[in-house]
């Protein structure tokens, strides 16, 4: 009986082309080269989706920052003192609310400030 197997091979090799498709040189069509590419590529998009989660906190901190700056105020002080209220927006949140809403942004800073000044019941009041 003949073996077969042929039909594997071509969608494994289809598979790893669908992987290059649209890279350069001959990485997109030489099957041996394509496995490289294809892995290293996988290998990119990996580290690339933790580093994104790495940039966006990074970027989300320096707009807080910013806003915090504009109203007088640290961002270290301003980050404890929404811990301390237990306000419950997170840094991405308070970061839209600084571009999209300054009012509230300088509500919740005007709040964080009579917080470090006169203390929690003092600044609920």
């Amino acid at each position: 009986m003949v073996r077969g197997g042929s039909v594997d091979r071509s969608i494994r090799r289809a598979k790893i082309f669908a992987l290059t498709k649209g890279f350069r040189g001959r990485s997109k069509n030489c099957y041996s080269l394509a496995i490289r590419a294809a892995h290293k590529a996988l290998q990119h998009a990996y580290r690339g989706r933790k580093l994104k989660k790495r940039d966006f906190r990074s970027l989300w901190i320096t707009r807080i920052s910013n806003a915090a700056q504009e109203q007088k105020m640290p961002y270290s002080m301003f980050m404890h003192n929404m811990v301390r209220l237990e306000v419950q927006l997170n840094r991405k949140i308070l970061s839209e609310l600084a571009i999209y809403e300054p009012r509230s942004f300088q509500a919740l800073a005007d709040l964080a400030r009579r917080r470090q000044s006169k203390g929690l019941l003092n600044a609920l009041k």
